[in-house]
């Protein structure tokens, strides 16, 4: 079986996008509001933003065997609002050159590695690995907006067929 790389660059160009969005949302709240408990998983809309950020630099560690700085699951990597956002935008481009070098039989090989939490190596296919980060982003990305719009922000489009580049291409 083949993998396509461009699956994962749109969806990297995709990651991008709504990182840039959720921040700009995000953005419209004091410190105080992004940071107060909302009884998400990762309480606060600042908190989930750093775990999307963690995550992403964990999988991108062992993709790409470049260290990025964490502090732990579930522990902010940062404090400051603009530096987060700088670095999880900077994270957002890494992604895209990362997905820009894969190729099909990189995909297609399994990857080995021990997760920090219970010390247990496994082994999967990279395709899915790289997969399953794009998911995870997804999946905080929707509780992230949910607390926004609980505040009255509305991160606005977040549909994945109507990215502004594709509507460019294909038309409305």
């Amino acid at each position: 079986m083949s993998y396509d790389p461009a699956l994962f660059q749109r969806m990297a160009k995709y990651n991008a996008w709504m990182t840039e969005k959720a921040y700009a949302a995000a953005g419209k709240m004091s410190d105080a509001e992004r940071k107060a408990d909302r009884g998400a998983f990762f309480k606060s809309v600042h908190s989930t933003l750093n775990h999307i950020l963690f995550a992403d630099r964990v999988w991108m560690s062992r993709f790409s065997e470049v260290p990025y700085a964490t502090n732990g699951m579930g522990v902010d990597i940062y404090d400051v609002f603009s530096e987060l956002r700088s670095a999880h935008l900077e994270m957002s481009r890494d992604i895209s050159v990362f997905t820009n070098q894969l190729s099909p039989d990189w995909l297609a090989q399994t990857m080995t590695w021990t997760r920090s939490t219970d010390g247990v190596s496994r082994q999967r296919p990279r395709w899915l690995l790289v997969l399953h980060m794009f998911n995870h982003q997804t999946h905080h990305r929707g509780q992230l907006s949910t607390l926004l719009m609980q505040k009255g922000i509305d991160i606005g489009v977040t549909d994945l067929p109507f990215m502004p580049d594709l509507i460019d291409d294909f038309g409305g």
